[in-house]
């Protein structure tokens, strides 16, 4: 397994500098720039008033040099210094709000899991019946459905027809004021809406894919053989079968790995949540380079570590798979 471990790792170096490349490449061929946004609003600002602003951030420099320079910044763990007014380091500010889209992204995920694998497995299970029916419908409604469309419906019915839910934020402005259950429950209030919109999607991917899989493995031999020795057939769907079409579902948790930091853009920036989504929006509309290429740089390290796990994952779940065939 170490072995196995330290290859991967080994591995991942040049696909790191392979990432690090791309996406500066990608963000620097954009239109637009920094500067444009403190000189283009502003009549007095002279040609050489832009000059010595670019000249600040060094973005007069080829861009082999930018990146050269970045990326020796980059091997100290130094994402430089946000571009916006506060100047603030881009780890530090990425750390700050950290915790928000974390907690939001696992208690989606966590709802995501809880619901689709149930509703996966009953449908596989129970094939062709009116609940595979209606659950297939169901799920490729909420497929379809685009997200902030999604998150703006809700919002005018529960927060603004009905009054149910708050619509922006985490907190309420008495929330100070309230005891520990009432701020529990003021957060509580906050996340329903949040948490729903951002698992739509997921439930309805998660919830084909373990249909998917678990009617492949019905079908299998060892399948068939424990239902002729009488195994319940409780036992034989949840004993046996889950757990080779649980497969496909590992590699999607691998993946949702980087979606806990850069995967909650959209209902962060809808519902105002304080998280890295809603920093990367605001990044990208100031064309805050080091904001953008720090957080797209830690995405591309989950991205990595979330194939690792899921890896890891197979061999634990499979005795088929081991560490020395893979790699």
């Amino acid at each position: 397994m170490w072995a196995f471990l330290a290859r991967r790792l080994l591995l991942m170096v040049p696909l790191l500098l392979g990432i690090t490349l791309i996406t500066f490449l990608v963000v620097h061929l954009a239109p637009g720039e920094p500067t444009d946004q403190m000189t283009d609003l502003n009549p007095k600002a002279s040609a050489e008033a832009r000059e010595r602003l670019r000249s600040l951030y060094g973005l007069d420099q080829p861009l082999h040099v930018q990146y050269g320079r970045w990326l020796a910044r980059l091997a100290r763990l130094d994402f430089g210094t946000s571009f916006s007014s506060d100047r603030r380091p881009v780890l530090e500010k990425t750390l700050e709000r950290m915790p928000v889209t974390i907690g939001l992204n696992v208690l989606s995920e966590l709802f995501v899991f809880s619901i689709a694998i149930p509703i996966g497995i009953l449908a596989a299970v129970r094939r062709g019946s009116l609940f595979d029916k209606a659950s297939t419908v169901g799920v490729f409604f909420f497929f379809s459905v685009p997200t902030f469309w999604l998150a703006l419906l809700g919002m005018i019915l529960f927060g603004v027809k009905l009054g149910w839910l708050p619509i922006s934020g985490l907190r309420s402005i008495d929330h100070d004021q309230l005891g520990v259950w009432g701020k529990a429950g003021d957060l509580a209030r906050h996340l329903v809406l949040p948490v729903i919109v951002g698992s739509i999607g997921g439930l309805a991917g998660i919830s084909r894919f373990m249909r998917s899989g678990m009617l492949e493995v019905v079908r299998q031999d060892y399948v068939r053989t424990a239902r002729a020795k009488g195994v319940p057939e409780g036992a034989v769907i949840w004993r046996h079968a889950l757990r080779n079409a649980v497969l496909p579902i590992i590699t999607i948790l691998g993946l949702s790995v980087p979606g806990l930091i850069a995967g909650s853009v959209i209902f962060e920036t809808i519902f105002a949540i304080p998280g890295i989504g809603q920093l990367m929006w605001q990044a990208v509309m100031a064309r805050d380079y080091p904001m953008i290429l720090g957080n797209l740089v830690i995405s591309g390290v989950l991205t990595l570590f979330g194939n690792l796990l899921a890896d890891v994952g197979y061999v634990f779940a499979d005795p088929r798979i081991s560490f020395s065939g893979r790699g």
